[in-house]
C-alpha cells in the first residue's frame, strides 16, 4: 500500500475507504444510466427521421438562434463547474464554501430554463409549434424533456444545499449523488444542442 493509500481514509471526505470509490449513491448511477439508455433511443431515432428528411430537417435548423443555444450551453457549462467545485469544498470540510457554489450552479440552472423558455416563446410566436414538422416535434420533445431534468435537478442541489446547511447531516455521499445527477443533465444538453444546432 502506498502513502498516499495509507493517508486517504484521514481526509474529511468519502466515508467510503481507502482508494478510489464510485462518487455518489449506487442507485442514482443505475438511474443516470438507465436515463442515457433512453435519451440515446430518442437520438436514433432522430437521427432516423434526419435522414430521411435532411432537406426539411436543415431548412427548419435555420429557425433556431445558434447564439441561445450557445448561451445555454455555457450556463449548463458553467453551473457544472460550480457543482463540481462545490464538491471539492465539501471534501476539503468547506461546507459555507460549497453552499455557495451549489447555489451559484442552481442560478445557472435557472438561467437556462430561462433561456429556454424565451426560445420557446419567441418560436410558438413565429408559428413554430409541436405539430409544425418533425424537426419541430423533435425540437420540442428532446429540449422539453430536457428541460424537466433541469428542474428535477434543482431539486437535487436544493436538497444538497440543505444537507450542507445542516451540521447534523452533509453525507459526501448526498453531495456526490446530487451532482452525478447534474453532470448528466449537462452531458445530455451538449448532445441536444450538438444535433438541433450544429449538425448539418
Amino acid at each position: 500500500m502506498t502513502d498516499t493509500e495509507q493517508s486517504a481514509p484521514s481526509r474529511p471526505a468519502p466515508a467510503s475507504g481507502p482508494g478510489r470509490h464510485l462518487p455518489g449513491d449506487g442507485s442514482m448511477w443505475v438511474f443516470v444510466l438507465g436515463d442515457l439508455v433512453i435519451f440515446a433511443s430518442y437520438f436514433i431515432v432522430f437521427m432516423i427521421y434526419r435522414n430521411q428528411q435532411h432537406d426539411l430537417f436543415l431548412a427548419s435548423q435555420q429557425h433556431l438562434s445558434v447564439t441561445v443555444g450557445v448561451a445555454n450551453t455555457l450556463a449548463l457549462l458553467t453551473s457544472s463547474w460550480f457543482v463540481a467545485r462545490g464538491v471539492l469544498a465539501a471534501r476539503a470540510g468547506d461546507p459555507a464554501r460549497a453552499m455557495r457554489l451549489t447555489v451559484y450552479g442552481g442560478l445557472c440552472g435557472v438561467a437556462f430554463i430561462g433561456l429556454k423558455a424565451y426560445e420557446w416563446a419567441t418560436k410558438i410566436g413565429e408559428g413554430l409549434t409541436f405539430p409544425s414538422n418533425d424537426f419541430f416535434m423533435f425540437y420540442y420533445l428532446l429540449t422539453g424533456v430536457h428541460v424537466f431534468h433541469v428542474a428535477l435537478g434543482l431539486v437535487f442541489l436544493a436538497v444538497v444545499y440543505f444537507e450542507l446547511r445542516n451540521p447534523k447531516y452533509r453525507r459526501m455521499t448526498m453531495v456526490e449523488t446530487g451532482a452525478t445527477y447534474w453532470h448528466m443533465v449537462d452531458l445530455l444538453w451538449i448532445v441536444i444542442f450538438a444535433l438541433l444546432y450544429v449538425m448539418r
